[in-house]
C-alpha cells in the first residue's frame, strides 16, 4: 500500500477524537516490544513555545554530535515533518513501512495521536538515536507521550488553552502538564504565572523532582546591540544570535540552553561552543517566518491570547507602512481575546476558513473582528485571502498571516503549490 493509502487509514482514526489515558498506547508499545525503551528522552510540555524550544534544543544537541530525534505536532504541510532525526525527515517509503507495522499493532480504538506517538518511537528506535525530544500533544500526565520514560521534562509558558480537557484554571493545567515528569528527574521551567508556578512546585515536591526555574537559575535577555545574553546554570554566553526570529524567542532560547546545560549531569555534555552554534543554527518554520517579496509575508502560528500578545510585541521589530492581516482560526478558540492585542495595529483584515475540520467560518470571524473595530473582509479560502491582501498591499506594506498553525501551513502549501494535509492532533 502506498503511503497516501495508509495515511488515509490513519487519518480515519481522528473519529475517536481526544481520549486521555494510557491503556491503548501501552498496548501498542507492548506489541512492538517497547521501542520507547531503546533511547533516552526529554519531554517538552506547555502551552506556547514548545516547538521553538524543542527546535533550539535539538540544534544544540546536533552541534554537540549527539544523534538527536525530534517529535513535534501538528505538522504544517506534510505528515513527515513530525519526525526528524538530525534535522532530516523520513523518506515516504520508510514511513509507509513503519506506519503499516504500527497500524497492525494498534487496537481498533487507538486514536490518531496514540498511533503517531508509537510510530515516532519505533522509527527512533530503529535508527538508534541517542536522545529523542518528545513534544507532548496538548496534555501531560495523560498525554500519549507520557508512555515514554523521559530523563528530563521541559515546561514552556503555560496559559489557558484546551480547558475542556486540561482543566479550567492555570493551576489545574500546570499540574496536569507537570505530572508527565518521571519521579526524581529534573524539571526545567520557563517563567510562569504565579498560580501555575505554585502548582508546578507542588508536583515537583510531591514527586521529588529537581526544579530549575527561569529567572531564579537562568535567564536570557536582549542586549541593546540586538544580540541575546544568556546567564546560565554554569555558563555565560553574552552574544548569541538565535536562528528563530522574534523577541519572544529569548525565553524559548534560554529554556533550551538551560536544558542542554542540565544534560551534562546525565552524562550528555553539551559544550559552550555547541550551545552557541545550535542557537544560531535552529530553524522552526511558521514562527515569525518572513517570506521575502514585495510585499513580504510574515507567518506566525500564534493561536491563543498569550501567543498573540507575544506576536504583537514582536511586530515592533519590523518596519512597514501598513499591516494587512490574513487570518483564520479554529472554532474552539477565544477569538476576541486572541485578536485584542492586534487592535489598532491592522489596516485591513482578510478572514479565511482554513481547510480543516472545526475551523471557524471566515465570515463569522469577520464579524468578531468587526466588533473589535477591525476593518474585516471575509475571503473564503486561505489562498483567496492572500490574493486579496496582495492586491491591496503596496511594496512597503507587510502582510501578516496568523491565527492558527493550520492557516500558516495552508499558506505555505499554497505558496509552494504543494498539497495541504491539515490534520489536528
Amino acid at each position: 500500500m502506498a503511503l497516501a493509502g495508509i495515511l488515509e487509514k490513519l487519518y480515519a482514526r481522528r473519529r475517536f477524537g481526544i481520549r486521555p489515558g494510557m491503556d491503548r498506547v501501552r498496548l501498542i508499545m507492548e506489541r512492538l516490544d517497547h521501542p520507547e525503551r531503546s533511547f533516552r528522552s526529554i519531554h517538552v510540555v506547555g502551552t506556547n513555545g514548545k516547538g521553538s524550544t524543542s527546535a533550539f534544543l535539538a540544534a544544540m544537541l546536533n552541534a554537540a554530535g549527539v544523534r538527536t530525534a525530534l517529535f513535534t505536532s501538528p505538522h504544517l504541510v506534510n505528515f513527515s515533518e513530525r519526525f526528524r532525526i538530525d534535522g532530516q525527515e523520513p523518506a515516504p517509503e520508510r514511513l509507509e513501512t513503519l506506519l503499516a507495522t504500527v497500524m497492525a499493532a494498534a487496537p481498533p480504538e487507538a486514536t490518531f495521536f496514540e498511533i503517531v506517538t508509537a510510530l515516532a518511537t519505533l522509527y527512533f528506535a530503529e535508527e538508534h538515536v541517542q536522545v529523542a525530544i518528545m513534544e507532548a500533544g496538548m496534555g501531560g500526565r495523560s498525554d500519549a507521550t507520557a508512555i515514554i520514560p523521559a530523563m528530563m521534562t521541559v515546561i514552556t509558558p503555560i496559559a489557558l488553552d484546551h480547558c475542556d480537557y486540561l482543566g479550567k484554571t492555570l493551576a489545574h493545567i500546570a499540574a496536569e502538564k507537570t505530572g508527565i515528569a518521571e519521579p526524581g528527574t529534573t524539571v526545567i521551567s520557563a517563567r510562569q504565572p504565579a498560580e501555575a508556578l505554585e502548582a508546578i512546585r507542588q508536583v515537583c515536591v510531591a514527586r521529588q523532582n529537581h526544579l530549575i526555574l527561569e529567572g531564579d537559575d537562568f535567564r536570557a535577555l536582549w542586549r541593546d546591540s540586538g544580540s541575546l545574553c544568556y546567564h546560565g546554570l554554569h555558563t555565560e554566553l553574552p552574544n548569541l544570535t538565535p536562528g528563530i526570529p522574534g523577541r519572544y524567542q529569548s525565553s524559548n532560547a534560554g529554556l533550551a540552553l538551560a536544558t542542554a546545560e542540565a544534560l551534562g549531569a546525565t552524562g550528555i555534555p553539551v559544550p559552550p561552543n555547541a550551545l552557541e552554534a545550535g542557537i544560531g543554527a535552529a530553524r522552526w518554520p511558521g514562527r515569525m517566518e518572513l517570506i521575502p517579496g514585495r510585499p513580504p509575508l510574515l507567518l506566525d502560528g500564534a493561536h491563543n491570547p498569550a501567543g498573540a500578545a507575544a506576536l504583537a510585541e514582536a511586530l515592533g521589530d519590523y518596519h512597514y507602512r501598513r499591516l494587512l492581516l490574513v487570518t483564520g482560526v479554529m472554532s474552539d478558540k477565544d477569538a476576541p481575546a486572541m485578536f485584542a492585542p492586534l487592535c489598532g495595529k491592522v489596516h485591513h483584515a482578510y478572514t479565511v476558513t482554513p481547510a480543516v475540520e472545526r475551523a471557524l467560518d471566515g465570515a463569522a470571524l469577520a464579524a468578531v473582528l468587526g466588533a473589535l473595530d477591525f476593518r474585516a473582509t471575509p475571503c473564503g479560502s486561505v489562498g483567496n485571502g492572500i490574493e486579496a491582501a496582495c492586491r491591496e498591499a503596496g511594496s512597503d506594506d507587510l502582510i501578516l498571516v496568523c491565527g492558527s498553525l493550520f492557516t500558516v501551513g495552508e499558506t505555505k502549501a499554497w505558496l509552494t503549490g504543494q498539497p495541504f494535509e491539515g490534520i489536528r492532533g
